[in-house]
């Protein structure tokens, strides 16, 4: 059961001389637990990469359902950015029971609640709204925040988030960054998704990390692409994709 957010009472307090608190203001930080589900966490790492799209028309969900998986793709993020994205991502979800789809760019709590309805198996984020994480929890959603600093990455922490989005990758110094920042808290079991100018190549850099979970990667199948209907061009992008995860954790 996932616990919401609980937030301290915004009430005077008086300290002792000693400048100590008395013990019954005493009280642990609020803590959220928005992990993911382990079991999907698992099968997201299996994975290695994410497939991140942007649909415009929900026609064209079953061709790029299809190449997607016949490419050997198995976890997608449908980013809400299109008035279409809700429609498409219920129908995409109801496509194949291989296919596990993600909702991104989920800034509001309203749109959590409309990611949920649509069947969203988890929702991910570009950076780290509190108020997001707590419809997350409410709902039942896994959620992973956007971060960029040590000061995100423990928001994200004591919102019980473990697993996060390492947003955008490409500009910040990518693995390199990740390895440098995440060194006070891998004790803790943190692990990251980059997005952001991933790249075949670089996806082979990230996935040979014990930190990276799975790469984000928009060149899978990029609007272009959807828009030219060009879904032998896609699943050759996953294919790829595939191949290069599975020699990256050979």
């Amino acid at each position: 059961m996932r616990s919401p957010l609980c937030l301290a009472p915004q009430t005077a307090v008086s300290f002792r001389p000693d400048g100590t608190l008395p013990s019954h203001t005493r009280q642990e930080s609020p803590i959220m637990n928005t992990a993911f589900d382990p079991t999907l966490a698992e099968s997201i790492r299996k994975s290695g990469n994410i497939a991140v799209i942007v649909i415009e028309k929900t026609e064209d969900v079953a061709p790029l359902s299809r190449a997607l998986l016949d490419g050997g793709i198995r976890a997608i993020e449908l980013t809400f950015r299109t008035p279409a994205a809700p429609e498409a991502l219920k129908a995409m979800a109801a496509f194949s029971g291989e296919l596990i789809v993600g909702a991104g760019t989920i800034l509001t709590p309203d749109q959590m609640a409309q990611a949920a309805s649509a069947g969203a198996a988890f929702a991910v984020a570009p950076g780290l709204n509190p108020r997001v994480a707590k419809a997350a929890a409410e709902l039942g959603v896994s959620y992973a925040p956007g971060v960029m600093t040590p000061s995100e990455i423990e928001q994200g922490l004591e919102l019980g988030c473990t697993l996060q989005k390492f947003f955008p990758a490409g500009v910040l110094g990518g693995l390199k960054t990740i390895t440098t920042m995440a060194a006070p808290y891998k004790h803790l079991g943190i692990r990251f998704i980059p997005l952001g100018g991933i790249t075949p190549e670089t996806t082979a850099e990230y996935l040979r990390s014990p930190l990276i979970a799975a790469c984000g990667g928009s060149w899978i199948a990029p609007a272009k692409l959807i828009a030219a209907h060009d879904w032998d061009a896609i699943r050759a992008n996953a294919e790829l994709a595939c191949r290069v995860a599975a020699e990256a954790r050979a």
